[in-house]
């Protein structure tokens, strides 16, 4: 057998397999392994009347999860397949149960184990996959896993990480690695996961060296290899995007001394629609499209006209010839980064200009900028309906309404920052222009307000910074204290609420008669006299905790940022100012004057 990767498009289920063509197979104990790792074990399969089809006479079940997998992340990687030679049906059936019946799936990190004896015996890797059954290719990403410090293999063989994480990691340095686990170990970190990991490794761009249209040997920058896949990476993106349009400027000036009427670069990321165009030859005024992806891809479509033209040739016109662009495109890039340059230097010594354009790009984002809204979404919809009926959340909604109609955005739009509005980031700066200094930063306040990260140590710290009084904006419902199952925690709880005596005396009843016990304290129901302001220690700024067993998110993120406050001496308080005062400061500062609270204006 033959054994290589086909795409899945090319492949289809064969009437031979023993799991039947119609029949949707059960994927419950299959999907989560191809989700997590991808298809380990080759399908067998046989060419189906074409040489690039094939259909699959065992492995439906993989090849369906694989499928599912395709339409969740939109894309697969090729499936390994060990091709069948021609044969009959009755030979295909016998492969299929055999293959179905017999299968061994070994996890990864035993599979590297095993590997790695057989290569200090002196086995190659091709060795290797005919004695498996595998591909070349799965046997090397397999001995790829060496490259990694061994806790990270441990962590891939409990499914503690996924399979494109590891994969990504065998491209990082021992000490790139040993940066990732400590961002794992971090409780305040979030170590990057997936594909993430490339970007992380890579300075966010990620660009392979088969990408390139000049000889990657002329390229002076850093170069990563991917042992996986057998790819590299350049490491430097903006010396690869200069030398890359240096060489797209070189094929089209090659496409122009041959004769082509016009070469229409688009712009970096701008899609190629085939269906938008027909074919049309040079002679007859056909163009040339070059396409450039994000990912350093160059595409060349030769000879295409739009719908639009086809249609006049047809009525006997002609395409319209383009005029040869005044530029090139090395001269292009030359003139906007020397332009860049000049304007941001201005834009250094105007602040109020840049704090505009901050703001614009926080709410309506550029190709440089990502800003996402912090998500109020709780673990259950009674956690979600009590933050979204609470006091603060309908103050902050208030002020948000005020935003978004001094930015003429619809009032009832649910965030001001974070949605593809019909709006561009122009426009929107220029609407900023005309507010005045403060009403933009009540705008900042609230964007601020929208990105700021739920359960972050910031939040920990500017709750105390800010004096936030939690008894003030909150008081305790049913479901908080249907959240509270742990009985230590609730007795606790009792006492805060009805005293250490009542708390004692009711030590052994059952959590339900003391949570009662508890709401009726809250309520001055059944007798009880009322607490009012009862707020619990986790959530007071600054937090505390009930026991000393941990696990209480808030009071270690501020220990940990505790310090940093208490690292610095108190400040003076701020004395009176008479209305003239307050108009100096105002000149000063640009016509913000601190009477003037900027949650007013927005």
């Amino acid at each position: 057998m033959e054994l290589k990767h086909i795409d899945i498009a090319c492949l289809s289920v064969s009437p031979a397999n023993m799991r039947g063509v119609r029949k949707t197979p059960d994927l419950t104990n299959i999907l989560p392994s191809v989700r997590a790792r991808g298809v380990l074990v080759p399908l067998i399969v046989r060419q189906n009347g074409s040489p690039t089809t094939y259909e699959i006479v065992a492995g439906k079940r993989r090849y369906h999860a694989a499928l599912i997998v395709a339409q969740e992340e939109g894309s697969v990687d090729p499936l390994p397949c060990a091709i069948m030679e021609a044969g009959d049906d009755a030979a295909a059936l016998e492969a299929s149960l055999i293959e179905n019946i017999a299968r061994l799936d070994p996890d990864e990190v035993t599979r590297w184990e095993t590997f790695t004896r057989l290569v200090k015996e002196g086995r190659s890797p091709e060795d290797i996959s005919l004695t498996f059954g595998l591909t070349a290719l799965q046997v090397k990403r397999t001995l790829a896993l060496g490259n990694l410090l061994p806790r990270i293999r441990n962590l891939y063989r409990s499914d503690t990480i996924d399979a494109v994480t590891v994969r990504h990691l065998t491209l990082a340095s021992k000490a790139r690695q040993r940066e990732w686990l400590a961002l794992l170990d971090d409780e305040d970190a979030r170590p990057p996961m997936g594909h993430h990991v490339k970007a992380w490794l890579l300075g966010g761009n990620a660009i392979a060296t088969d990408k390139a249209l000049f000889d990657p040997a002329d390229y002076k920058g850093g170069i990563v290899a991917d042992l996986f896949g057998d790819h590299s990476y350049f490491a430097d993106a903006d010396l690869f995007w200069q030398m890359q349009e240096a060489a797209i400027a070189e094929r089209v000036e090659g496409y122009r001394d041959a004769g082509w009427p016009d070469i229409a670069v688009m712009a970096r990321g701008e899609a190629f629609h085939a269906w938008e165009h027909e074919r049309c030859s040079k002679a007859k005024g056909g163009r040339i499209y070059v396409s450039i992806g994000h990912g350093g891809d160059v595409s060349f479509h030769e000879g295409y006209v739009t719908l639009k033209e086809a249609r006049r040739l047809e009525q006997g016109g002609s395409v319209e010839k383009a005029v040869r662009p005044e530029l090139s495109a090395p001269l292009a890039s030359y003139i906007d980064l020397h332009r860049h340059a000049a304007v941001r230097a201005k834009v250094a010594a105007a602040p109020a200009i840049a704090l505009r354009l901050m703001v614009a790009h926080a709410i309506a984002g550029s190709s440089l900028w990502r800003v996402d809204v912090a998500s109020q979404r709780g673990a259950s919809d009674a956690i979600s309906e009590s933050v979204e009926n609470c006091a603060s959340e309908t103050d902050f909604d208030r002020e948000r309404r005020f935003a978004l109609d001094l930015l003429g955005l619809d009032p009832d739009m649910p965030t001001v920052t974070g949605h593809t509005y019909d709006r561009e980031l122009i426009p929107l700066y220029s609407r900023l222009l005309e507010l005045d200094d403060a009403m933009v930063l009540g705008i900042l306040a609230i964007v601020m307000g929208e990105t700021l990260e739920v359960g972050s140590a910031l939040v920990e710290l500017l709750g105390v910074q800010l004096g936030v009084d939690m008894a003030s904006c909150w008081q305790a419902d049913d479901v908080l204290l249907d959240l509270i199952r742990d009985r230590e925690v609730m007795g606790h709880v009792l006492a805060d609420v009805a005293g250490k005596e009542v708390a004692s005396g009711n030590a052994g009843a059952t959590a339900k008669v003391r949570r009662q016990m508890v709401r009726d304290c809250l309520a001055g129901a059944n007798g009880r006299e009322k607490r009012d302001g009862w707020v619990p220690r986790w959530m007071a700024f600054p937090p505390s905790t009930y026991t000393d067993r941990g696990g209480v998110g808030s009071a270690e993120r501020w220990a940990a940022v505790a310090p940093l406050l208490e690292a610095k001496d108190e400040p003076e308080p701020k004395q009176e100012q008479t209305g003239s005062e307050a108009s100096e400061v105002d000149e000063e500062r640009g016509g913000v004057a601190e009477d003037e609270p900027v949650q007013q204006a927005a």
